[in-house]
């Protein structure tokens, strides 16, 4: 193929230490970039430009995980027991019983796990590259050898590749070197001997640009890359988000609870002089029992069908887990910007330093908005938009692009005068590097009150709700490169105007969040006055107000009680986003936070909710849990309503699954020491388990009640073991009343009082999932159709079961007289309706 790069591989070591016209002929590629034909074959032959430990996982991959659960493996393990002893059938139905088990759970987290990577790969990152010599947008996972990148401010960079130009290149490269300043990095050959940290003339995959821009040839992609080849040795991942360290802490109780169990079964049986194999899986089946066996799928499920709801609403969903802290957050920390304004800005006014609309400004304010190739932002955006005639577009020399602790972007142009740098950026930015200003046409020295009174006409506009930006210029020196060095002795010429007016339903949503529990704070890096502008248009009560200068001067412990009583953070930089969004959550709060800049990554990942824009830069999106399609306030509370549904629903089945498991496990447990014979046998209780796991796979689409959606909620472990323990002891005492019925009453024969225990066990069980899934009566409560049909289906299964011959003798099972059968369906009614006022109960204790 004429594409084919040299040796059919490209370059393996040492990259950087050769000059680029090597790299091109090594690459067969040029300046101009490869033709899409020779991109499409590299793809081909090199494959995706994707890790082999990414988030991906093949349905092989899923099946192998059900199988890595210790109770899945302690199953096999007792199958193994019963080949051994050459117990073939009770061997055959186990291992029947946590094959369909597993199969079960494979397919439902298969199709959740198919139905979230469709929706994230509608946010799936690209990259700028050069494609038959012209600039195209291209999936990262699409780049190949070869490739000219072209990167700007907030890119994530997609491969290992050399710098072949840079203007102020700052990398930020932390996740490979741990470094916590951005690197800077410029073209030009180094020693193969170089490490890591000393390659400044290349750029690798997963670090992303803080500022500046640059052009890279890329090298290597995919697993080939450095960062594919510690891959599988990092270490970093997401915070524990609030919903997993439940869901360990819910497995270190039940944990505890097994150990107990199955240890004094096994010691107490040993003791009755029974069998000790037989004592052994029964153990182990009560342990089993007692266990939320679905709880992994059951979760997969729900937050499948979360993200599927929430990507109707707008909102695509890239962390599952996340879809839980939606529900449980109380704080909700955002920019201004697009949720509580339009986000649609207009540049007001260009003028001059009386005040007065300057065409000369804008001109000068349109060519650095027009031929700057760094970050793309909404004031240049706005800039652009506002120009009403044909203008001259002068040839532009050079560029210092914009970054966030100048906060300002400089082009240098060829103008009849000779060279024009052009500054624009916050004010007090561009006042700092001016020595003059223009009064009139004439230059005046920045002399006595000039800066001043600069300031007092802002602080003027800043409070009508305007966000002001400066404008200098300088003649500029013969050079054919500048830096940020040459930002000196500007002369201050105007002003510009930007207005983003608020939205008119934003008062409804923030009142909307508040009576949903949820707290709204501003963090913003405009100035204090245009964010009270705001706060009153939209009818937010400011109970405090910190600008980053005060933040500063205030310790950690003394801002964690700052936190609470401030909801206008205002000109903060991204270090002290971070430090405000560590302090809430220090104060117990789960905090949600949305940003879609650069400087909003660090809080984006370290939030318990991270939620971004479409438009967002690329370390923005990849930094978030959730990407809005529409910047709509609206839309998060639909998210946290959806988040709190799915919450629910999850504990539903944990609250009714462990309560009704631990009754029936506690009950076989202290009957097995009253009898000559185990109460179930083995497969039994595993079978009860498998068919009440049937209906709890519907409880996704069950409805809520209200008091579960009104305020956020969180996994509180003492209340789960409170109903563990009440509803199961109601359990146990039915099912002694069921053994005494059978044993002194009915003097039922063995096959008999399993055949009527099993079918009483799974009777109950599905019972109190309907009951107790919600505080309201069952008779008011609105269950899911698909809960309701498949417990139906289940109930009448299971009563069908000891009369099909063959599979009542498989199951060691007997048909049962009707006179019992309707004796155990009247102690089944009467269980349901202790429950019944069992919840009443508990749930007015719980409320006092």
């Amino acid at each position: 193929m004429n594409s084919q790069i040299n040796n059919h591989s490209a370059p393996k070591d040492a990259f950087w230490s050769k000059p680029a016209s090597q790299l091109f002929e090594d690459l067969a590629s040029s300046a101009a970039g490869l033709s899409a034909s020779a991109a499409s074959e590299r793809l081909d032959e090199f494959g995706p430009n994707a890790l082999s430990a990414g988030s991906h996982l093949s349905g092989l991959a899923i099946l192998a995980n059900q199988f890595k659960s210790p109770i899945i493996l302690i199953l096999i393990f007792a199958t193994l027991i019963s080949a051994i002893v050459k117990d073939w059938i009770d061997a055959a139905i186990i291992l029947a019983i946590v094959a369909a088990s597993s199969l079960l759970s494979f397919f439902q987290e298969y199709n959740a796990h198919n139905a979230a990577e469709k929706l994230k790969n509608q946010i799936a990152l690209k990259a700028s590259v050069l494609r038959d010599g012209k600039v195209t947008q291209v999936l990262s996972r699409e780049v190949v050898p070869g490739d000219i990148v072209l990167l700007s401010a907030g890119s994530m960079v997609p491969a290992d590749g050399l710098i072949l130009e840079a203007k102020d290149l700052f990398i930020n490269q932390s996740v490979l070197t741990g470094e916590t300043f951005p690197v800077e990095k410029a073209p030009g050959v180094l020693p193969s001997s170089a490490s890591l940290a000393e390659q400044t003339n290349c750029v690798f995959m997963g670090t992303n640009v803080r500022s500046g821009s640059a052009k890279i040839l890329v090298v290597h992609t995919g697993k080939n890359t450095s960062f594919g080849a510690i891959a599988k040795t990092l270490t970093l991942r997401a915070p524990e988000t609030e919903f997993e360290r439940g869901v360990r802490r819910f497995g270190s109780m039940l944990s505890e609870i097994m150990l107990i169990m199955v240890l004094l079964v096994l010691v107490f049986n040993v003791l009755l002089n029974k069998p000790f194999m037989d004592s052994l899986l029964f153990s182990i089946a009560l342990a089993v029992g007692l266990t939320p066996q679905l709880l992994p799928a059951i979760i997969s499920i729900n937050l499948s069908k979360g993200a599927q709801i929430m990507a109707r609403s707008g909102v695509i969903v890239r962390r599952l887990n996340a879809i839980e802290n939606f529900g449980s957050m109380d704080v909700l920390c955002t920019d201004k910007t697009g949720t509580l304004t339009q986000g649609v800005v207009k540049l007001d006014g260009a003028l001059d330093l009386q005040g007065n609309p300057s065409d000369e400004v804008f001109r000068l304010a349109y060519l650095n908005a027009s031929l700057q190739s760094g970050l793309e932002n909404s004031l240049d955006e706005a800039i652009k938009a506002a120009k009403s005639k044909q203008m001259d577009s002068p040839l532009k020399l050079d560029e210092i692009p914009y970054d966030f602790m100048r906060k300002r972007l400089s082009i240098v142009v060829a103008e009849p005068e000779g060279s024009l740098m052009i500054t624009k950026g916050a004010l007090d930015h561009i006042i700092e590097i001016c020595t003059s200003y223009d009064a009139g046409g004439k230059v005046a020295s920045f002399a006595g009150d000039a800066p001043e009174d600069i300031e007092k006409k802002a602080l003027a506009w800043e409070e009508q709700g305007f966000r002001v930006l400066g404008i200098a210029t300088k003649t500029a020196g013969a050079q054919k490169q500048f830096s940020r060095l040459d930002e000196t002795e500007m002369t201050f010429r105007g002003f510009l105007l930007f207005y983003d007016p608020p939205k008119i339903d934003a008062a409804d949503t923030i009142n909307d969040l508040k009576s949903l529990g949820v707290s709204l704070k501003i963090i913003t890096g405009d100035s204090r006055n245009v964010t009270l502008h705001i706060a009153e248009k939209i009818g937010l009560t400011v109970s405090g107000v910190l600008t980053g200068r005060e933040l500063n001067d205030i310790n950690d412990e003394a801002l964690w009680h700052v936190v609470e009583s401030t909801n206008l953070f205002v000109e903060v930089d991204p270090n002290q986003k971070e430090r405000i969004i560590n302090s809430l959550q220090k104060r117990n709060h789960v905090v949600g936070y949305m940003g879609d800049g650069i400087n909003d990554a660090p809080s984006l990942h370290n939030a318990d909710v991270g939620i971004s824009v479409d438009s967002a830069v690329d370390v923005a999106k990849e930094a978030a849990d959730f990407v809005l399609l529409r910047h709509d306030l609206d839309v998060l509370k639909r998210g946290i309503l959806l988040g709190r549904t799915t919450f629910a629903n999850t504990l539903k089945y944990i609250n009714v699954t462990t309560s009704a498991n631990f009754g029936n496990m506690v009950s076989m447990a202290g009957v097995s020491l009253l009898l000559p014979f185990l109460p179930l046998l083995p497969f039994q209780v595993l079978l009860t388990n498998f068919l009440t796991d049937f209906p709890a796979m519907m409880i996704a689409g069950d409805s809520v009640d209200d008091v579960m959606v009104q305020c956020p909620h969180r996994w509180n472990i003492r209340s789960l073991r409170r109903f563990m323990v009440v509803f199961g002891v109601i359990s146990s005492v039915f099912d002694y009343v069921t053994f005494f019925y059978l044993l002194k009453i009915l003097k039922s024969s063995q096959d008999v009082f399993r055949t009527g225990w099993f079918i009483q066990s799974v009777l109950t069980e599905l019972l109190a999932l309907l009951i107790l899934r919600s505080r309201q009566s069952v008779l008011k409560s609105r269950i899911g159709k698909g809960l309701w049909i498949t417990s139906l289906l289940i109930a009448i299964l299971t009563i069908s079961l000891p009369y099909i011959h063959g599979v009542s003798s498989l199951l060691s099972i007997t048909p049962l007289p009707l006179p019992l059968m309707v004796s155990l369906i009247g102690i089944t009614l009467l269980y349901s309706l202790a429950n019944e006022i069992g919840k009443r109960y508990f749930y007015r204790k719980q409320n006092d």
